[in-house]
């Protein structure tokens, strides 16, 4: 994620939320967390926590103004002292969306840090922690006629389910947003991040970087359908000179980029006309010039490797010149002829 510190944790409140569907109910604390011992615990969770780089922002359509989360957050933000009525609000307001079978219930944690840094800004920061799944501890029981284990469980300290960091910057925009959800994988995932929060991805530079790698993969794949004559080493050659680009650019210019990787006049018209069906189906923006963003560089290297994958026998890396390569057939079968000038 951007560069965040957390500053003091100012206040801390817990609520258990349960399955609305099984009418497990909530219980709302009416009282602060001490936190004074375990905010070292809190602030590690969050540091080791959120890692992606991606970040979102509160929406809704057609005004921002009717998401409840952005409501709850900005009464927050403006008034410290209604932060337990908030909280409950909050917790009502999941409870509310925790509606799918397999939702598991677990302890709503939210908390308040002053003084937090994000990108060099000095801001507030509010964070929002459930626990679903809960972590067994062997306690130890001193008594009298010896050491007994007695099995506890309680919330994990060094992994979080889910959670939610919200920035008290560019509110006009939403707010500044880092979300996790490690836990659920199904059609039930998308109540954290989609009916709770509703949130989507900002546009920076890590959505625009990752939004042009990835059309540009997508366009490569579909080349020989459209081309005739483009082969295999064709394909991987424009990943190659992609990811080439990228990673020797500081800044992204959409004319530069085609005229010096795609380079043939009707490949980058298709190119264009790909781009813009791409932007439909997906509603997303790819706009022509953006800082090129390092880390989305680096996510999306695993999904650009040019490579020639041969039956289950080989696999051939093109790392430079696509001259050095070429392929063919005899009464063999088809074949690939690789020169190089020396070994290493």
């Amino acid at each position: 994620m951007n560069n965040f510190k957390l500053g003091n944790l100012d206040k801390l409140i817990v609520h258990f939320i349960g399955n609305k569907s099984k009418d497990e109910g909530v219980k709302f604390s009416n009282i602060l967390t001490p936190s004074k011992d375990i905010e070292s615990y809190i602030i590690n969770l969050a540091t080791n926590s959120f890692k992606q780089k991606e970040l979102y922002s509160f929406y809704f359509v057609p005004n921002i103004e009717l998401n409840a989360m952005f409501q709850f957050v900005t009464l927050s933000f403006e008034d410290i002292n209604i932060f337990i009525e908030q909280s409950q609000n909050v917790a009502r307001y999941l409870y509310d969306k925790s509606i799918h079978p397999q939702i598991k219930n677990g302890e709503l944690c939210i908390s308040y840090f002053k003084d937090c840094e994000f990108n060099g800004e000095n801001v507030d920061c509010l964070a929002l922690f459930k626990s679903e799944n809960k972590e067994t501890i062997l306690k130890v029981d001193n008594q009298t006629e010896g050491i007994r284990l007695k099995e506890e469980k309680g919330i994990n300290i060094n992994k979080l389910d889910k959670g939610c960091l919200i920035f008290n910057t560019d509110k006009d925009n939403g707010y500044v947003v880092a979300v996790v959800d490690n836990t659920n994988k199904g059609s039930e995932a998308h109540y954290w991040i989609d009916d709770f929060l509703h949130v989507k991805q900002r546009h920076d530079e890590y959505y625009n970087t990752q939004n042009l790698l990835m059309l540009t993969k997508n366009f490569v794949e579909k080349l020989p359908k459209e081309f005739e004559g483009v082969t295999e080493v064709d394909k991987a050659d424009l990943i190659h000179k992609t990811a080439k680009f990228f990673k020797e650019k500081d800044s992204f210019d959409m004319e530069e980029f085609t005229n010096e990787v795609i380079e043939q006049p009707d490949v980058i018209n298709s190119f264009n006309q790909f781009r813009d069906n791409y932007q439909k189906e997906r509603d997303i923006e790819i706009i022509d010039n953006f800082t090129i963003s390092d880390a989305a560089v680096k996510k999306q290297a695993r999904s650009l490797k040019s490579v020639i994958k041969l039956d289950k026998n080989f696999h051939i890396y093109i790392h430079g010149d696509r001259n050095m390569i070429e392929n063919g057939e005899d009464n063999k079968g088809k074949f690939y002829k690789v020169y190089y000038n020396k070994e290493q």
